[in-house]
């Protein structure tokens, strides 16, 4: 297990979460011994960085925000330029439990992307309303288009391997929910394989919830949109040039 995590590249998108940063960061050191972690900072505007820092992780600032496929991109093109053959996304709101890396990291040697699945009999994580109704129509057509079950389509807690870090350096979405629902879409029509291991979610340690509970309606149309844009999308692939935001 050391080996592949001398290998692994955690990146951590991270917006106004010096409440809980700090520990997270830690919190990943203590449990994956030997990984790397980069906290990409999206724009915030408190003390996110310093506490990032000050817990050991490497910080890259970005001048505003992106949203979570910039940032993502961000740690992909990091990971691409300093060797890591896996990256491994964590919330920095501490929803992610890093125990549950070294099975995503297993997976990987046999898949090309691993995805941390909430719905898929592990813990007590649940949905309710327009929100649940959008992410069994997101898992339905992306199971039939990667050709596999999978039940949680917009888990960010997720590893790519080597195949997948150079597709999304490039081509990472940055649009609302493209980084969990358009990635697999791409991934996919490059024939890149996924699966889903099941993972029991947290609840948010501190900060702000980047969806209010409230517009749960709202976000079963930006949802359903999401997922359209992708499967309109042309095709792309790892190997045609891209900038990197």
């Amino acid at each position: 297990m050391s080996a592949s995590l001398d290998r692994t590249l955690i990146v951590m998108p991270a917006l106004n979460e010096e409440a809980t940063v700090g520990d997270v960061v830690r919190e990943v050191y203590a449990k994956l011994p030997g990984v790397r972690c980069l906290v990409v900072d999206d724009g915030s505007r408190d003390a996110t960085i310093a506490e990032a820092r000050n817990a050991g992780a490497i910080v890259v600032r970005l001048p505003f925000n992106l949203g979570v496929g910039g940032a993502m991109r961000v740690g992909f093109r990091y990971a691409q330029l300093h060797g890591f053959d896996n990256v491994v996304q964590i919330d920095s709101d501490g929803q992610h439990d890093p125990s549950g890396v070294p099975e995503l990291l297993a997976a990987l040697e046999t898949c090309d992307l691993a995805i941390g699945a909430r719905f898929a009999g592990e813990g007590d994580y649940t949905v309710r309303g327009p929100r649940k109704w959008a992410m069994t129509v997101l898992s339905t057509v992306i199971s039939g288009v990667a050709q596999v079950k999978l039940s949680d389509t917009t888990s960010g807690f997720r590893a790519s391997g080597p195949k997948a870090v150079e597709l999304f350096a490039e081509h990472y979405p940055a649009e609302y929910l493209g980084d969990t629902i358009e990635s697999l879409v791409i991934a996919a029509r490059n024939g890149l394989s996924i699966v889903q291991i099941a993972v029991a979610m947290r609840p948010r340690a501190g900060g702000t919830p980047s969806h209010n509970p409230f517009k749960a309606a709202t976000y079963l149309g930006r949802a359903t949109m999401a997922l359209l844009i992708a499967l309109l999308r042309p095709r792309v692939s790892a190997h045609e040039s891209g900038a990197l935001l």
